[in-house]
């Protein structure tokens, strides 16, 4: 890369850090210390700021870079990411938003064990949590390694370890620091960062081609290398029943994972009311869904533009797709307009990784200290001795997530997070609705729900072509590939739900039908409600 991107780049990222840094020593001063204030910001934040944040958190560099490159290098197959990501919302909205609300007060493990023995749940939920937020952490360290490091142009390990190393220190300040306000700011900060980009990209696409989006798919077709081939299904989940069945694997995992993401579960907390967490739903559909139609035109756009062979040649995996596109409306390599265009995506996506880490961050502590630790703590401790297991719980997992993304830098980590919405949807999840939904839901049912789906997703995946067994994977010496598909969410999902149910059924205990009332009027209405 030239060295007038690197220094634009540079500035722009300095700028973003410092505007961040000086929010989290705001709201530190500001802070009273309590659980209410770190892991909820106090509930003060009203519905379009929480839409906004949940837009933040959930719209990772994944969705800015990945999805977009997908699309370039795969047409309409790479298309149907953005669909399935948007589509998960509609789960969230009319079945978990509201109620998750009214029946916790910090981590999804409070609704679960809303009704049932506390300890057990807690703990096996708290597992899940950590395992599904630690690995989503993991993929975006070890993408801000690779992917900032390209975009500053240092390719050397050096460059890659010193980023991965200077995003983690960054996240445990935002957490430590400033908790779950500050991290709100962040994230709204970024999420009008994000979108203003996307607009401005889309805008300039679109004006290229004049507004018709017809010559756009048209011209992508022809610079893609495959035709009218380019548009129809097929081109990366067609041909064998082991692809189309990896399709609708992934496709589960990605619509159901998002009800069960700790970090996006954390924010109806954040609010006053159940009310005001179905109206920041709604607002964050809104963004999100503009986003992700914005995503088709810059990856077609990209196709279009760039190139798909060019895209291919930058990155394998499409990552630059957007970064090249951004050069190229700019004016091209060499131009002030490609300078600052190409300058800015990098800043934004600089943006994305440090909003999403914290969030992630924030809710693996909260997991870690609010159900791990308060299920064995000693009776009558102070609740303020919670926020500081949190607080060191950020700097601990920090610290992990440094490690792993230092070891896992030279890999591709796509599927950590396929993974970490597999396991969401496939432990989190069960327990979830059966708790919320299920009359005679018990505490077994509980355990061997979440149990029941974790350790079939974790096993699975091991087990895959993507650690082994292929020149792609990650162990490509290897071959322990007995099970064909590349995302578990297709059996690991059914099994979470098949546990959790026989669990139940063969409970030696009876459910409370009491506790089951108190539950229900608390979901439905809010009375007693945090």
């Amino acid at each position: 890369m030239r060295e007038d991107h690197q220094t634009l780049a540079l500035l722009l990222f300095s700028v973003f850090v410092a505007v961040t840094l000086g929010i989290t020593t705001w709201v530190s001063r500001n802070r009273q210390g309590s659980a209410e204030e770190f892991y909820a910001g106090g509930r003060l934040f009203s519905p379009m700021e929480n839409g906004f944040a949940i837009a933040g958190d959930y719209m990772s560099a994944a969705s800015f870079l990945g999805i977009s490159g997908l699309i370039a290098l795969f047409g309409y197959d790479g298309m149907l990411y953005s669909v399935g990501f948007l589509v998960a919302w509609l789960v969230v909205l009319l079945l978990v938003a509201e109620l998750v609300r009214n029946c916790g007060r910090f981590t999804l493990a409070d609704v679960v064990a809303a009704r049932i023995a506390e300890r057990p749940v807690r703990t096996a939920v708290g597992t899940s949590s950590v395992t599904v937020s630690v690995l989503y952490l993991v993929a975006q360290m070890v993408g801000a390694g690779s992917l900032v490091a390209l975009l500053l142009g240092g390719t050397s390990d050096t460059a890659r370890s010193w980023t991965v190393v200077g995003v983690g220190a960054l996240m445990v300040v935002y957490v430590s620091f400033g908790g779950m306000r500050a991290t709100t700011w962040i994230q709204i900060v970024k999420a009008v960062l994000l979108m203003a980009g996307a607009v401005a990209l889309t805008a300039l696409v679109l004006a290229r081609f004049h507004g018709d989006i017809n010559s756009l798919l048209n011209s992508a077709a022809e610079r893609s290398g495959h035709g009218r081939d380019f548009l129809a299904p097929g081109l990366r989940y067609g041909g064998s029943w082991t692809a189309r069945l990896d399709f609708i694997s992934l496709g589960l995992a990605l619509v159901l994972g998002t009800a069960g993401l700790p970090h996006i579960l954390s924010r109806f907390y954040t609010v006053p009311t159940a009310r005001a967490a179905r109206r920041s739903v709604v607002w964050s559909v809104g963004l999100i869904g503009s986003f992700y139609l914005m995503t088709i035109v810059l990856g077609f756009g990209a196709a279009a533009l760039v190139g798909s062979a060019d895209v291919r040649a930058s990155n394998a995996s499409g990552n630059t797709a957007v970064p090249l596109l951004a050069l190229v409306l700019g004016g091209g390599e060499g131009s002030t307009g490609g300078t600052v265009l190409f300058a800015v995506v990098a800043a934004i996506a600089f943006a994305t990784i440090l909003a999403v880490v914290a969030g992630i961050t924030l809710a693996s502590s909260a997991s870690v200290a609010h159900d791990l630790y308060a299920s064995f703590r000693r009776p009558g401790a102070k609740q303020r001795s919670e926020v500081g297991v949190a607080r060191a719980a950020a700097a601990g997992i920090g610290v992990v997530a440094i490690a792993l993304g230092l070891l896992a830098q030279d890999l591709n980590v796509a599927f950590l997070v396929g993974l970490a919405f597999a396991v969401a949807a496939s432990a989190n999840l069960p327990a979830l609705l059966y708790s919320l939904f299920w009359r005679n839901f018990t505490t077994r049912g509980a355990v061997w729900a979440v149990y029941g789906g974790l350790i079939p997703a974790v096993v699975l995946v091991l087990l895959s072509p993507i650690v082994s067994g292929s020149p792609t994977s990650l162990l490509p010496g290897v071959d322990l590939a007995l099970f064909p598909l590349e995302n578990p969410g297709l059996v690991s999902i059914p099994a979470g739900f098949l546990a959790g149910w026989i669990g139940t059924v063969t409970s030696p205990e009876p459910p409370d039908p009491a506790k089951h009332a108190e539950a229900e009027v608390r979901s439905l209405t809010g009375a007693g409600a945090a």
